[in-house]
C-alpha cells in the first residue's frame, strides 16, 4: 500500500529531534505548500527554510486524512476510478514534502532537519495505521478487487494487487484486537529506528580514533594524511589528527598504516563503535525491534518475520534464500581458509615465524601481496581517478553509449549544500526529460554509505518527470586539489548511478509502481549491472586519466590495476555471506527466543558459527550492533538481496558482452524491458526475456568474483 514514511534511498535510516516552528507564520508563506516553479518542479532551496518542514507535512498530513474521508464516504459503489485512483492521487504535498525533507535526513542532517524528524515521525507513523487499519477504506478495496481484478490489464490491474495486498500485508484482515496490537507495534517500530538512527551515527562519529603524531601515520599518502589533518580540525580539534571510522566492520585505511597499535585501534574502533563497550549501546534497540518484529509476524500468520518478509519476493521463502547461500558457502570455506593462510605466510616472512595474523592486519599484509605481484599500489592509480572525470568521462559517458542519455550541467537550480551539483538528463531524441543531482562528499552532517533516492517520482498521471539524486561519502580534497578517488569508490559512483538510470528511464503511469519500486531481491540488478560499465575499455580508458596530464592510464598499469580487481576475492564474498547470514538469523527467531540485549552479542557468534561463517580473519561487513540496513533501513531479512541480484546482474552483464556492450540496441532492450517498467511487469519473465535464460545462473557469480 502507499507509504507515508518516506525513505531517503537504500538502505535509509528513520532519525530524530524537536521541532520548533517559528510562532505565527502564515501557511501561505510557505514555499513547500505549492509545486516549484523550477523545472521539473525541482525543490527550491532558495526559498525553503528548516522551519517550513513541518507545517508543511503536518498540512499534507492533513490533506491525505482529508482525502482518504472522501474516498471512504463517497456513496457510489466502489471501483477502480473512485477508489484506487483516487487513492493512487491521494497525499501528493505529503509525497512531495516528504520526499524532500527526507533527503535532507540522510545527506544534511542539521540539528533543526533532526528536530522536526523527532517531531513529525509519530505524525507520520499515526497517519500510517489510520490508513492501514481503515476499514471502510479496506472494505472499499477489497470490493473492487473482488469484482474488478480480472476486467482490468496491465498497470491498472498491477496498481490494484499492489494496493490490495498492501493493505492484507498491512494486517487489513485481522480481528480488532490484533489490529490494535499491530497499530502499538508500528508505533513502537518507529520509535526504536529513529532511535537507532539518532544513536548510530552519532556512534560512529564518536568513534574516530585521534592520532597525536605524524609518524603515526606512516604509510599513508600526503593527501590521506592531509585529510586526517583536516577530519581533525572538523570535529574539534582534540588531536593534530583523526581518522574518521566509515560503516563497514572493515576500515579501507588500514592497508596503508604501518603502525600496527594504530591499526588495531582503528579496528577496534569499529567493531566496539555502538556494542556498548562505551556510551553507545544499539543492542537494546535491536533486540526489541527483532522480538516486534517477530510478533507482527505471528499476528500475521507466519512462523517467523523472514517468512512474512519474504513472501513478497522473488525468492519467496527462507527455505530458498538458505539453499542459495549453502551453494556459495561451500564454495567460499576453502577457498577463505587458503587466502588467510596464504596472507599469514607472507607476513611471517618480514615478522618472524610466530607472528599470528589478526583481522587488522589482513588488508594490510594483502595490500603488500598484491602491490608485490601486480607491483602497483592504490596510490600509483589514484592520480588516474580524479572524481569529475570518472561522473563525466565514465558514468555519464557509459549512460550516452549505452542509452544514448546526454547530462548538462544546471547551476541555476538551487541546492540544499554547495557541493551538490545539478544535472538535466537529455534523451537520445534530444527531449530533455529528467534532473539529476549529485552529493558526492562526507561531511558530519550525512549519514555514512551511498544510496540513490529521489525529490520526486516519475509518473504519466502526475505529469512528472523525475527529479533523483545519488549521494556517497568520498573524502573531499582540501580547497584547490583535486579529489581522487580509490577503485571501490569509482565502482560505488556507477553502482548508485545503475539505481539513478532505475529512476530516470522510469515510463510508467503510476508513482507507485515507477522507478525503483520493484522487489527488494530484484532492485540491485540495474545498480550491480552498472557496475560492469566501468571496466569496458572504451569506458574505462575515456575516464581513467591522470589528473594533471590528462594522459591515460599506461597499459602496463592498466593490465595490473584491473587484474588485481579480483585479487583474494574470497574475502568480500565472506563479509558479505555473513552479514547475511546475521541478517536472517535475527529474523528466523520467534519472538520468545530473541536473546536480551546482553545475549545479543553471544548471538551472533553463535549464529555465525552455525553456518560455518565464525571467522575472526573475515568478519560480517556489518555487525549486528551496527547493521543499519535491517535495523534502520528497509533490508531486515533482505540483505541477501545483493548477492541475489547480483547473480541477475552478471548474467545480464554476461548478456551485453555477448551482444555487444555498448551497441545501442542491446541497452535499448535492456532499457525497454527492464529499467523503463518499474513493478509493472513480471520481473523474472523480464529477465528472461533479455537475457535468455530459463532462470539465473548463480554461477556466473562465482566465476566473475574469480571464484
Amino acid at each position: 500500500m502507499k507509504k507515508t514514511l518516506m525513505t531517503a534511498g537504500f538502505a535509509t535510516t528513520l532519525m530524530s529531534g524537536m521541532a520548533a516552528v517559528p510562532p505565527g507564520q502564515p501557511l501561505s508563506a510557505n514555499p513547500l505548500l505549492q509545486p516549484s516553479r523550477l523545472l521539473y518542479a525541482a525543490p527550491d532551496f532558495s526559498k525553503i527554510t528548516s522551519a517550513d518542514y513541518q507545517p508543511a507535512l503536518e498540512e499534507g498530513i492533513r490533506q491525505q486524512r482529508a482525502e482518504i474521508a472522501r474516498i471512504v464516504n463517497n456513496p457510489q459503489k466502489p471501483t477502480f476510478a473512485n477508489t484506487i485512483l483516487a487513492y493512487e492521487k491521494s497525499g501528493l504535498l505529503l509525497d512531495r514534502t516528504s520526499s524532500i525533507f527526507f533527503g535532507l535526513t540522510g545527506a544534511h542532517k542539521t540539528p533543526e532537519i533532526a528536530a522536526t524528524q523527532k517531531a513529525i515521525m509519530p505524525q507520520l507513523t499515526d497517519l500510517e495505521n489510520e490508513i492501514s487499519f481503515n476499514q471502510k477504506l479496506f472494505q472499499r478495496v477489497k470490493y473492487v478487487y473482488d469484482h474488478e481484478h480480472d476486467k482490468l490489464q496491465g498497470e491498472d490491474r498491477k496498481l490494484l494487487e499492489e494496493v490490495y495486498k498492501g493493505f492484507v500485508r498491512s494486517g487489513a484482515l485481522l480481528s480488532p484486537a490484533n489490529k490494535a496490537r499491530m497499530e502499538a507495534i508500528n508505533k513502537r517500530i518507529s520509535a526504536l529506528q529513529q532511535e537507532w538512527g539518532n544513536m548510530l551515527p552519532e556512534a560512529t562519529n564518536n568513534a574516530v580514533v585521534w592520532v597525536n603524531s605524524q609518524d603515526e601515520l606512516a604509510g599513508l599518502s600526503e593527501a590521506d594524511i592531509a585529510q586526517c589533518r583536516k577530519d581533525a580540525e572538523s570535529r574539534g580539534g582534540k588531536a593534530p589528527f583523526c581518522i574518521v571510522i566509515v560503516n563497514t566492520t572493515q576500515q579501507p585505511i588500514l592497508a596503508n598504516l604501518d603502525n600496527r597499535d594504530l591499526r588495531r585501534r582503528v579496528y577496534e574502533a569499529s567493531i566496539h563503535r555502538a556494542d556498548g563497550t562505551g556510551k553507545y549501546n544499539t543492542f537494546p534497540i535491536v533486540t526489541e525491534i527483532a522480538r516486534l518484529r517477530a510478533e507482527k509476524a505471528t499476528l500475521m500468520g507466519y512462523p517467523n518475520y523472514a517468512a512474512y518478509s519474504l513472501e513478497k519476493t522473488i525468492a519467496k521463502t527462507p527455505e530458498n534464500v538458505y539453499d542459495f547461500l549453502k551453494k556459495l558457502i561451500a564454495e567460499y570455506q576453502p577457498k577463505a581458509q587458503a587466502e588467510t593462510q596464504a596472507i599469514e605466510a607472507y607476513a611471517r616472512k618480514t615478522m618472524g615465524p610466530d607472528f599470528k595474523l589478526q583481522p587488522y592486519d589482513r588488508f594490510y599484509y594483502s595490500a603488500k601481496m598484491k602491490k608485490e605481484q601486480f607491483s602497483f599500489s592504490e596510490n600509483d592509480v589514484k592520480p588516474y581517478f580524479n572524481i569529475d572525470s570518472v561522473l563525466i568521462n565514465g558514468v555519464f559517458y557509459a549512460a550516452q553509449r549505452a542509452y544514448g542519455l546526454t547530462f548538462r550541467p544546471r547551476t541555476d537550480i538551487p541546492t540544499y549544500h554547495p557541493d551538490v551539483k545539478v544535472y538535466e538528463v537529455f534523451d537520445k531524441d534530444g527531449r530533455s526529460m529528467a534532473l539529476f543531482y549529485t552529493d558526492y562528499f562526507r561531511r558530519p552532517t550525512k549519514r555514512g554509505g551511498a544510496w540513490m533516492s529521489s525529490f520526486a517520482k516519475q509518473s504519466r498521471l502526475r505529469g512528472q518527470q523525475p527529479v533523483i539524486y545519488n549521494v556517497c561519502n568520498s573524502a573531499k580534497a582540501p580547497e584547490g586539489q583535486p579529489t581522487l578517488l580509490t577503485w571501490d569508490e569509482v565502482s560505488t559512483m556507477f553502482h548508485e548511478f545503475g539505481h539513478a538510470l532505475h529512476g530516470l528511464l522510469s515510463n510508467c503511469n503510476y508513482n507507485t509502481l515507477s522507478g525503483t519500486a520493484v522487489a527488494r531481491d530484484f532492485v540491485e540488478m540495474p545498480s550491480q549491472f552498472n557496475e560492469s560499465f566501468a571496466t569496458i575499455p572504451e569506458i574505462f580508458n575515456h575516464y581513467a586519466r591522470h589528473t594533471v596530464t590528462g594522459a591515460p592510464m599506461p597499459e602496463d598499469l592498466k593490465e595490473k590495476m584491473l587484474g588485481s580487481i579480483n585479487f583474494q576475492p574470497a574475502y568480500s564474498l565472506g563479509e558479505n555471506l555473513a552479514a547475511t547470514c546475521l541478517d536472517l538469523a535475527w529474523h528466523m527467531l520467534p519472538a520468545d527466543r530473541v536473546p536480551a540485549a546482553d545475549g545479543a552479542a553471544a548471538f551472533e557468534r553463535s549464529a555465525l558459527e552455525a553456518v560455518g561463517l565464525l571467522d575472526s580473519q573475515i568478519p560480517p561487513r556489518y555487525s549486528t550492533s551496527y547493521f543499519n540496513h535491517v535495523f534502520g533501513g528497509g533490508y531486515a531479512a533482505g540483505y541477501y538481496s545483493y548477492l541475489w541480484t547480483e547473480v541477475l546482474a552478471d548474467n545480464v552483464a554476461e548478456t551485453f558482452a555477448r551482444r555487444g556492450a555498448l551497441r545501442p540496441e542491446v541497452g535499448q532492450a535492456l532499457r525497454d524491458k527492464i529499467l523503463s517498467r518499474g513493478n509493472t511487469v513480471d520481473l523474472m519473465k523480464s529477465f528472461s526475456d533479455f537475457t535468455g535464460l530459463a532462470s539465473p545462473d548463480a554461477s556466473a557469480l562465482l566465476k566473475a568474483r574469480g571464484l
